[in-house]
């Protein structure tokens, strides 16, 4: 129980980290329900995490009727990352770094966090638990599903960055996919619930 409170806690925190200090800057999208909070908030800057909270219902709808056990393991996650998003959202440090690599290293460090919880069994929640339940069922790792998702969010944030900031976003959903994959790569991903 202990160590499930600090994989979430550290987890959390740096995907809280990688978003507020390298992606938002720099109008960067990741994928998932994630970056679906972030293209909300880059139109109507509304608050990332609780945009995230409230697109992610219909999923966790989904999940109590198909996949309870992936419901109750992943509400913990869920939240805490959410909340930290916009509680952490000032602990930004006064760094001027290069958009390329900020995309790389807020893509390294953000799949880091998903995947940390992951290992635990712990989702993330929104397109998160989505591509878990997915995982779950085709058995293919969950740091692939993920990129695939994320991919498809970047690409229907088109109308709303760049070209630049699109392929800055894509980098970081690359990045972010092959540092959950590396740190599953033991795994599919899925839950075991013990009842």
């Amino acid at each position: 129980m202990i160590k499930t409170i600090w994989v979430i806690l550290l987890g959390s925190l740096l995907i809280s980290y990688g978003i507020n200090q390298f992606f938002i800057p720099y109008h960067i999208l990741d994928g998932g329900m994630i970056g679906l909070g972030l293209i909300i908030h880059y139109i109507w800057d509304l608050e990332v995490g609780l945009t995230i909270l409230i697109m992610s219902i219909p999923i966790y709808i989904l999940a109590w009727k198909y996949y309870r056990a992936f419901f109750i393991y992943s509400i913990p996650g869920f939240v805490v990352s959410s909340l930290f998003i916009d509680w952490f959202s000032f602990f930004v440090l006064p760094l001027v770094i290069d958009p390329l690599l900020s995309a790389i290293l807020g893509g390294l460090i953000l799949g880091a966090g998903v995947g940390i919880m992951f290992r635990e069994d712990i989702s993330t929640g929104g397109l998160d638990l989505l591509a878990q339940m997915i995982a779950d069922y085709t058995k293919v790792n969950i740091g692939v599903m993920i990129f695939i998702i994320d991919f498809l969010v970047v690409i229907g944030g088109i109308f709303v960055i760049t070209p630049t900031e699109i392929l800055l976003s894509v980098i970081a959903v690359t990045a972010t996919g092959f540092s959950t994959m590396l740190i599953t790569l033991d795994t599919h991903g899925s839950i075991h619930p013990s009842f």
